[in-house]
């Protein structure tokens, strides 16, 4: 990896933080020695990126730091073009027209260079007869999950047998071609996935729901990592 783009990487890892990063953990991430961080670390502070460090807790970064433009190399720019194709094909038309929209806003922040790199991209997302239809409103169910807005809806199983549920949606997880709504069921008093193509009668309810420690996106994603062991 070049200085250069270390040095860029550092600092968008130490605004992913919300604490103080030791210098050695800095080094075992990017795989240099405690002198070249030492070194990167000062370069960044004479440029004037406000890092501050504390002997013996490690170095923080103020949030409110606002970064230069971020630049992308062509294997990255391929990701983001491949990422924003599969997001327009497998999702509903308001969330590709976000994709779309980005798009076009990367694009214009590009230099020459990289821009025709971007117009030679050969990695496609091609529209699937495969896609399974679904009636529930994507968009709908992305704005519930985010504002933690339990929801209700009528499911029927692979069985077919059908269930009244509320739940409080916590994640939208793609196996392609289906679509899981993952949430916690208070009829169940757990967590379920639930096919968006066997949901019907859906609505959002005017209730809110907080954070619980056993009941959010992270007990559910710790529940899934056991599973798979």
């Amino acid at each position: 990896m070049r200085k250069a783009e270390r040095l860029n990487d550092i600092v968008h890892h130490l605004r992913r933080m919300h604490h103080a990063i030791t210098a050695q953990t800095l080094a075992d991430a990017f795989e240099v020695s405690l002198r070249t961080i030492y070194r990167d670390i000062q370069d960044l502070i004479d440029s004037g990126v406000p890092i501050m460090g504390e002997a013996g807790v490690g170095y923080v970064m103020d949030k409110k730091y606002h970064l230069p433009p971020i630049m992308f190399d062509a294997d990255e720019l391929e990701a983001i073009a491949l990422g924003i194709g599969m997001v327009s094909n497998w999702t509903d038309d308001k969330f590709a027209a976000k994709a779309k929209s980005a798009y076009l806003k990367i694009q214009a922040t590009l230099p020459a260079p990289l821009l025709t790199e971007l117009h030679q991209i050969s990695t496609f997302s091609a529209p699937s007869h495969y896609k399974i239809p679904w009636n529930v409103e994507f968009t709908e169910l992305r704005e519930c999950i985010r504002r933690k807005q339990r929801v209700s809806f009528c499911y029927q199983d692979l069985n077919n047998n059908k269930t009244k549920r509320t739940i409080r949606p916590i994640a939208l997880i793609s196996f392609s071609p289906i679509w899981l709504l993952a949430g916690w069921c208070e009829l169940r008093h757990e967590f379920r996935n639930f096919r968006l193509d066997r949901i019907s009668h859906f609505a959002a309810l005017p209730s809110h729901f907080t954070d619980e420690k056993d009941k959010c996106l992270a007990a559910y994603l710790k529940q899934v990592n056991q599973d798979e062991v």
